[in-house]
């Protein structure tokens, strides 16, 4: 058989095992060396060694000059569509204002809304494509998008309808997540209960012209209650909607053994969890989502507690929160750095948090996530001697180039070297 693309000389090919992978099971990761893979109408075809190799036949073969090559990333939590910026609250918050107070000012997530809803869908499709853009540049081949900052029917599809957009371009995977109660907008400041109620009446429309696959809600001090978030998350799975949580970031609620107890797909934050929350993670099959980026950027010391999850037993996986307040990368790479040296992860628990059980948390499982025969053949390949490289070396981008489904779409400029076309052959 000739392939499409064959990389050869891999120094270490990362194999993650199915997921989601918990407790003992993030401790392990499978690692081929000296190894090869071959991709055949943009999926795995073969896997073998570089010494096999020299005998399989490929329109383009690249030789990955005995560096890493993994499957391409997944990032399970971001905020992608939104209006505006808010650098500068940045000097605001250096200089002790409370948030209270930048909101008072016309600040905080509420400046956000604002600006989303007075951008055109077009500049929201431009603005979120040129983030994807630097997501795949830094190895992102599948993600997760959340409205949250229409705060209104108008304006929340608007978001849903670019992410659609996105989505059907087809340069990345993208899980679609309504967030509509991400906050209380102000003509609802004292009826937090009638908004809620006109987010469960957008359910229906949203479902019905599939704009998104998961839904999303806030749970915190001063946003949604238990209870309000469980009557939320009910009405969205009798609709068929798959659900998700913000829960227990600030204050512990109770919001991580909600999303178990209803069987959310993940919660999202935990850095408040508590002994029963974390417990009850290790029982079910909800995935923890870490965001220690988060926790970085708002200057706080208290970081979700990754290594008691796991060696209690959790699925835990780790995301970029991408958004304009409260974590302002879209880099994965630094992300995995965070969890490394902020929540004592090991390089081999990081690598499966990024690929299979970030793939698990968003219900791309079968298509993303891991190297096997036949699957989706999204893979990185990364300027490092070794995998536990990158959580080692900081704030950096270590990609060479990333395939999506067999096709190259991005690369670094000294990447090219390494690509060979073959020569035509007589038949």
């Amino acid at each position: 058989m000739s392939y499409d693309t064959l990389l050869y000389n891999i120094g270490e090919l990362i194999l993650p095992a199915p997921g989601p992978l918990k407790g003992e099971g993030m401790k392990q990761l499978k690692i081929k060396e000296n190894a090869a893979v071959a991709v055949k109408d943009g999926k795995v075809a073969w896997i073998g060694s570089h010494e096999e190799s020299i005998q399989q036949q490929a329109e383009t073969k690249v030789d990955a000059g005995g560096k890493v090559v993994s499957p391409g990333l997944v990032d399970p939590h971001t905020h992608l569509v939104f209006g505006g910026s808010r650098e500068n609250e940045l000097a605001l918050k250096q200089a002790g204002v409370p948030y209270l107070e930048i909101l008072k000012k016309g600040g905080g997530i509420l400046s956000t809304v604002q600006a989303t809803r007075e951008e055109s869908e077009d500049e929201l499709f431009e603005k979120a494509g040129r983030t994807l853009q630097r997501m795949a540049a830094y190895g992102v081949t599948t993600l997760e998008a959340k409205s949250g900052y229409g705060l209104d029917r108008e304006n929340e599809l608007k978001q849903l309808r670019v992410v659609q957009r996105l989505r059907d371009q087809g340069s990345l995977d993208i899980v679609s997540t309504f967030l509509g109660p991400h906050a209380i907008p102000p003509e609802y400041k004292q009826d937090p209960d009638g908004f809620l109620d006109e987010m469960v009446k957008l359910l229906a429309e949203i479902r019905s012209e599939n704009l998104a696959e998961y839904t999303d809600i806030f749970c915190e001090t001063g946003v949604f209650t238990v209870e309000q978030s469980r009557r939320f998350m009910k009405a969205s799975q009798e609709l068929g909607f798959r659900t998700k949580i913000h829960a227990d970031e600030i204050d512990s609620l109770g919001g991580t053994e909600l999303a178990v107890d209803m069987g959310a797909a993940s919660a999202d934050h935990l850095v408040a969890a508590s002994d029963e929350g974390i417990s009850k993670l290790a029982e079910g099959q909800t995935v923890a989502v870490l965001l220690p980026g988060t926790t970085f950027y708002l200057g706080k010391n208290e970081y979700a507690k990754a290594r008691k999850m796991i060696d209690q037993g959790a699925a835990v996986t780790l995301a970029t929160d991408f958004n304009p307040g409260s974590c302002v990368t879209d880099n994965l790479q630094m992300i995995m750095s965070l969890a490394a040296l902020k929540m004592k992860m090991t390089p081999e628990e990081i690598w499966n948090a990024v690929t299979v059980n970030a793939a698990h948390a968003i219900g791309k499982s079968d298509k993303a996530g891991t190297l096997e025969i036949g699957s989706a053949a999204d893979l990185v390949l990364w300027d490092v001697p070794n995998y536990q490289y990158i959580p080692y070396h900081y704030g950096v981008n270590h990609a060479l180039a990333v395939w999506k489904h067999g096709r190259k779409i991005w690369g670094r400029r000294d990447a090219d070297v390494f690509s060979v076309p073959q020569p035509e052959r007589e038949y």
